[in-house]
């Protein structure tokens, strides 16, 4: 075994992964405090060629030299848009058919291994501040809520890690 090269992991040129076929998937992130999680969920966005980020509230947007630390140019790369208001942008998204889901521990939420993607339906996810959440109010306006099952103490992860586990599973169901 022969760890590879940078010149062998075939990278998109920025250009190639604007033309590329995008994941029917986009990523709402609101009131995130930590400029390295936005940072972390671009370059996962990157990764698995999400369509959009939008960023809300407190949010910061780029260009921003601490985001860019994590993101690593995904900032050039993957599309987004700031908006002041979740609300607003939940509701867009919902009037133009797309699936809104909270990511969020609430009643009744799906587990995400049980939750199942359809191939011809686009998602958005909601992920919420480090340690409020997503709002009641933005949760209220989703059409359900998607749970990562957490067996340990602290039923709690870091939005990035969040973002990287949900991302990676809905760009798995849905290829």
């Amino acid at each position: 075994m022969r760890k590879l090269e940078n010149s062998e992991l075939e990278r998109k040129s920025i250009a190639d992964f604007k033309e590329a076929q995008k994941t029917p998937l986009l990523l709402i992130l609101d009131d995130i405090r930590s400029l390295n999680n936005i940072g972390s969920v671009f370059r996962t966005s990157d990764a698995f060629l999400i369509e959009k980020i939008y960023l809300c509230g407190i949010t910061a947007t780029p260009p921003n030299k601490e985001i860019n630390k994590t993101a690593l140019g995904a900032t050039e790369t993957v599309a987004w848009e700031y908006h002041e208001n979740v609300l607003e942008v939940i509701s867009n998204l919902k009037n133009d058919g797309v699936n809104v889901y909270a990511i969020e521990q609430v009643e009744s939420a799906i587990y995400l291994q049980n939750f199942e993607v359809l191939k011809d339906e686009k998602y958005a996810l909601v992920f919420g501040n480090e340690v409020f959440g997503v709002s009641q109010k933005a949760v209220e306006l989703c059409d359900g809520a998607i749970e990562i099952p957490q067996l340990g103490t602290k039923h709690s992860l870091n939005i990035a890690v969040s973002a990287g586990i949900v991302v990676w599973d809905f760009f798995r169901k849905m290829r």
